[in-house]
């Protein structure tokens, strides 16, 4: 995919982050096209934090292995300018703080924020979706069911409160303080909010990376 198509055609870039039992975190951003078709992908070596960086980071260190080793990362070595970054990923928000672009979680179709593997991922045991950073720690899902309208919750990890909002089929939320955000992110993807399901390319950067993992056994 050259880098004329990248820089030429508005996109819409998506990143997510895997978690595996064994390697740790694998990052991964895929780059489309507003009609949904791929441009660049990009996806990072696996990521396993030490007991010292545990200790010592405590509950930043999801924001920083998310956004700052992973996200900037990834984001990094794009050639494409997209109109807005999604994640399904919560602690990759933090990855704004590297970045210009507007930066956007994406919420469960049914409203709920949900933690641990993904819908439809039941068969796939390998890999589980953006874990709790401790497991005594109860999901957004558990504390926030996102209604019509605007909806401020508690994020399940040391973060700052999120906002919730519906745009066109999707429903979208950023940190509270992030107002200016939520305008850009409005006006660029007005054109789309109804006919793009920003959800759905978060399976295909989750089995491209179940594939890229089973080719390096």
């Amino acid at each position: 995919m050259g880098n004329t198509d990248a820089k030429s055609k508005p996109a819409l870039g998506f990143l997510t982050v895997l978690d595996h039992p064994q390697y740790g975190l694998f990052g991964g951003y895929l780059v489309l096209t507003t009609a949904g078709r791929p441009l660049e992908f990009h996806c990072t070596a696996p990521i396993k934090p030490n007991r010292a960086q545990e200790i010592l980071y405590g509950p930043t260190l999801s924001a920083f292995l998310y956004g700052e080793q992973i996200g900037q990362t990834l984001l990094s070595q794009a050639s494409a300018q997209p109109l807005v970054v999604c994640t399904d990923c919560e602690p990759a928000l933090a990855t704004r703080e590297f970045v210009q672009t507007p930066l956007v979680l994406v919420l469960p179709t049914g409203g709920e924020i949900e933690q641990g593997r993904g819908k439809g991922d039941s068969p796939r045991p390998t890999f589980g979706r953006c874990p709790p950073e401790r497991p005594d720690q109860p999901s957004v899902g558990a504390r926030c069911f996102a209604q019509m309208g605007t909806v401020t919750f508690s994020p399940a990890q040391n973060g700052p409160r999120l906002v919730a909002f519906q745009l066109g089929r999707n429903r979208l939320a950023l940190p509270q303080r992030a107002e200016e955000d939520r305008r850009l992110i409005g006006e660029r993807l007005a054109e789309w909010a109804e006919s793009f399901d920003l959800a759905e390319p978060f399976q295909r950067i989750r089995e491209a990376l179940e594939e890229a993992q089973q080719a390096v056994r």
